[in-house]
């Protein structure tokens, strides 16, 4: 039989996890406690400089439209792109746009510079995941079962949960599209690199003389003398967009170069590497 004492210590323990608030971890939760944010920087972009910061891939592109806009308006555009650590500071300080690489990139970005709003984000192109081959496609390769073979050697873009980038999880996106679990197990097998980010997966293509990338289609695009692009079926295909987000703050020239971004001069400009809206 239960004794007093533990009768009112049982309701005094139910009384104080009813009292006890829910605790949410969410990305809001964590805003501005990465390790590469600094409270010290103070954010000022507007000194009549249009400066775009994000990681590299898009900014072959983006450069394109840019340069076109300088001429035309006499308004200095910046494009900074690469691994995020390099230009975070800087971001900081005077970035007027961002840009994410995925949906799960820009959300991991905003946890950082916090000066810009979450709900202003705005998808604005889409490219499909691509594999990138050897130029002249020594292996043949022609679509996502080609990968599977014994013989196949595959390099992924993937962040590991310790690295922001747009390949994370895309591999794995692609192989189970058909609800095959041995075409995961089987694309697994193949893979001898996951690189953090698609510069260094690039750069282990090359070193390990790999026969296959998943990737996107600016690398073939922008590296036409040593890779080749080869395109998923259809139901294969996964794509991931590029987003831009406007500092509250940025110069008044920023948000009419977003704008023209959009158009449909720089539509053409952008799909030359394989984005589209």
């Amino acid at each position: 039989m239960p004794t007093m004492i533990h009768l009112t210590l049982a309701a005094f323990c139910f009384a104080g996890l009813q009292a006890a608030p829910a605790w949410a971890d969410t990305a809001a939760d964590r805003t501005g406690t990465t390790s590469l944010h600094d409270p010290s920087i103070a954010h000022d972009p507007a000194d009549g400089v249009v400066r775009l910061y994000g990681a590299g891939g898009p900014h072959t592109a983006i450069r394109k439209v840019a340069d076109v806009w300088q001429d035309r308006t006499g308004t200095t555009v910046e494009v900074i792109a690469g691994p995020e650590e390099r230009w975070s500071a800087d971001a900081q300080q005077n970035a007027d746009i961002l840009w994410g690489t995925a949906q799960q990139a820009m959300t991991a970005f905003l946890l950082t510079y916090y000066a810009f709003d979450p709900t202003d984000v705005e998808p604005i192109y889409l490219r499909p995941a691509v594999i990138a081959v050897k130029a002249g496609n020594p292996k043949g390769i022609q679509g996502f079962e080609d990968l599977l073979a014994d013989d196949i050697r595959i390099v992924v873009t993937e962040g590991a949960g310790v690295y922001n980038t747009s390949g994370t999880g895309v591999w794995e996106d692609i192989a189970g599209r058909l609800g095959r679990l041995d075409d995961i197990a089987g694309l697994r097998e193949n893979i001898v690199a996951y690189a953090l980010g698609s510069g260094a997966s690039f750069r282990a293509f090359q070193d390990l003389d790999a026969d296959a990338w998943i990737t996107w289609p600016n690398w073939p695009a922008t590296n036409a003398d040593v890779l080749d692009e080869v395109r998923f079926d259809e139901d294969r295909v996964i794509h991931r967009d590029v987003s831009m987000v406007l500092s509250p703050k940025a110069d008044l020239e920023a948000q009419k170069f977003l704008t023209f971004l959009k158009s449909d001069e720089a539509q053409a400009l952008m799909a030359t590497e394989g984005w589209r809206r």
